[in-house]
């Protein structure tokens, strides 16, 4: 997963994501529609993976966005407001009529999220690199056509990268990415907490020791997933495993956070004793939400 699609795919947490499939574009893209509730406005973003795409392409896809009338499908389903920013209360109606209420602190009123008034704002995410004259060029163009264009690229994700010095170290089997590091890592993300996640935080071209020995130093904590694919892992996980070991004995701290998936503490004491001494949570227990809840509580906490 590139950088640029991970901000595509995490930048406004305040909002309600709607996920859509956008036919009138001749290129292939993935699309959303964005629902802020405090500036009550609705906008749309837009992540192109192509990297060879011209700013003449651009303009014409810009031209196919007409307000009201553009065609759009749902897809891959309806992403809600992070708690940890969204100013109020959501209730969801999955009858017939599918409907989301809103209700702000303080305000008594319940209203409708998905009739908040759409604007002109136009997020356009792509691989592709623009010189600044022609994402200037490209700007004045999307106005004329009556849009507020801002368009990311590398050198947003290179601003951002400055600004997020990842707090925790993901380590994890291979096998537990999709279904657990991938969970975690995007959600941490949400919620303003930036980790060192090898999906994200690995350039291509980069060296994976060299990168993978700085996030174990620099992070405040590291999430160790345990599962039986981990525990049966003698290659990097167990050498990162050392690696943070090696760190808490080094500097006289805690920095494992343990997370228990489908393993038993017998199995655990067989792969190290000292992990029993480290309070850990269950997975499978509590679930993505409330894991990484305590997650970002600790990693936020620490000094």
């Amino acid at each position: 997963m590139s950088k640029i699609y991970q901000y595509f795919d995490t930048d406004f947490e305040n909002a309600l994501r709607v996920n859509i499939d956008y036919p009138s574009a001749k290129i292939p893209c993935s699309a959303a529609l964005l629902y802020d509730t405090n500036a009550y406005s609705a906008f749309c973003a837009f992540y192109f993976q192509d990297v060879t795409l011209q700013p003449a392409q651009f303009e014409e896809f810009l031209k196919t966005i007409k307000y009201g009338s553009t065609e759009v499908l749902l897809q891959g389903g309806i992403v809600l407001p992070s708690p940890r920013v969204f100013q109020g209360t959501l209730r969801v109606h999955n009858a017939d009529l599918f409907r989301i209420e809103y209700q702000l602190f303080g305000d008594p009123a319940w209203r409708d999220l998905l009739k908040i008034t759409p604007t002109r704002r136009v997020f356009i995410y792509a691989e592709t690199s623009l010189l600044s004259e022609q994402i200037n060029n490209l700007q004045t163009f999307a106005e004329n056509l009556g849009h507020e264009l801002q368009f990311r690229d590398a050198t947003y994700v290179k601003e951002r990268i400055l600004r997020e010095k990842p707090l925790a170290f993901i380590s994890h089997d291979f096998h537990d990415k999709a279904n657990i590091a991938r969970p975690i890592a995007l959600n941490l993300q949400r919620k303003i907490c930036p980790v060192w996640y090898d999906e994200f935080s690995l350039p291509f071209g980069a060296n994976l020791r060299e990168s993978i020995e700085r996030g174990l130093r620099e992070c405040k904590k590291c999430v160790l997933i345990l599962s039986p694919n981990f525990l049966s892992n003698r290659g990097w996980g167990k050498k990162e495993f050392e690696s943070i070991f090696t760190r808490e004995i080094l500097e006289d701290s805690s920095l494992v956070l343990p997370i228990w998936s489908g393993v038993t503490s017998r199995q655990v004491y067989e792969y190290s004793p000292s992990l029993l001494n480290v309070k850990g949570i269950d997975w499978m227990v509590l679930g993505e939400d409330e894991v990484c809840r305590q997650i970002y509580l600790a990693v936020t906490s620490a000094t």
